[in-house]
């Protein structure tokens, strides 16, 4: 039998040496990232999280003798967790692309921001899971915030206008400017660099502190999304940490194409207020008329999916259609 410690842990070291690898050996030089490098960076880590999916499902019985979900249960609701999560991950690229255009940061050293970036999320992301875990498990009117935030998101998202980088504005920059000199230029990938002595931060630290700062905000929206799949923290916390860790290749496989999904940011938000709705349901059917109705999580994955793919093929119709306007062929 498997103590639960164990494989938390195990998950964790394996992460790391994976990031390690990544850092130490395939990116020890900055370089730009070629659209070919990251398409196949991007299928190494999908097919690792399909991988460890697939473990999930014959060995969760042995790993997890003490879960109250099945192993088919645990397989699915992964797979539904990194699917909300690779697809909320694809706003994050809508506002990387701004960030880094607007401090225009070299395309070799944008690997480098991303790596500690993502370093830095899941730090954070699972700090945040496991304290939503334990205040759900202790407060399950949680769930009903959870749930209400995730339809009122939806909603911001669907009649929000197009986001603008403004970094004089955020507080958290603010403040980091207030204790440490920036520096006009960049100094190679450093983060730090001297001038006339005085130890200062380059504008890529800065970057970086914008990007990780964003990464919290759309966190917030994230995590209580997978909630409403399970709330198992191992299911939770390993769907996110898999969807993350492909963002960097997935941010440079779509970084020149990103403007072209349309559709994207409003199907985003059809999936949070589905999801919310989700979480809400068995609470307010069991108020309502005395019987809880959930939404089992096999048809939770299939209106994802749904609904993600008629976003990105409309916003592809969309786009061929305007290129078609803007350039009718010759009679």
């Amino acid at each position: 039998m498997f103590d639960a410690l164990w494989v938390w842990i195990g998950f964790n070291l394996f992460v790391l040496a994976l990031l390690a690898i990544d850092l130490g050996v395939f990116h020890r030089e900055a370089h730009e990232v070629s659209l070919r490098e990251a398409a196949i960076w991007s299928v190494v880590w999908i097919s690792l999280a399909l991988l460890f999916n697939l473990g999930l499902y014959l060995f969760w019985d042995t790993i997890m003798p003490n879960s109250s979900l099945s192993a088919s249960d645990a397989g699915l609701a992964f797979l539904t967790g990194y699917l909300i999560e690779k697809a909320l991950s694809v706003d994050n690229i809508f506002v990387f692309v701004l960030i880094f255009s607007y401090f225009a940061v070299p395309a070799k050293y944008q690997h480098r921001v991303l790596f500690w970036g993502i370093l830095g999320a899941l730090i954070m992301r699972g700090t945040m899971i496991l304290a939503g875990a334990a205040l759900i498990k202790q407060f399950h009117w949680i769930i009903w915030i959870f749930g209400a935030f995730l339809i009122f998101t939806g909603i911001r998202m669907a009649t929000a206008q197009d986001e603008q980088i403004e970094p004089e504005k955020n507080p958290v920059v603010r403040l980091f400017r207030r204790f440490m000199p920036i520096s006009d230029r960049y100094d190679g990938q450093k983060f730090f660099t001297r001038q006339n002595g005085v130890l200062m931060a380059t504008p890529l630290l800065l970057v970086l502190v914008m990007v990780e700062t964003t990464d919290l905000i759309f966190a917030i929206d994230s995590i209580p999304a997978i909630f409403a799949v399970t709330q198992d923290p191992f299911i939770v916390y390993t769907s996110n940490v898999c969807a993350i860790l492909g963002l960097r290749a997935l941010y440079f496989v779509l970084a020149g194409v990103v403007h072209l999904f349309h559709y994207l940011k409003l199907g985003l938000s059809v999936v949070l207020a589905f999801v919310g709705i989700k979480m809400l349901l068995p609470d307010l059917s069991a108020a309502l008329i005395g019987v809880s109705w959930k939404i089992p999580t096999g048809v939770s994955l299939g209106v994802v999916a749904t609904i993600i793919v008629v976003s990105i093929t409309a916003s592809l119709v969309r786009a061929r259609m305007l290129e078609t306007s803007e350039h009718p062929a010759s009679s």
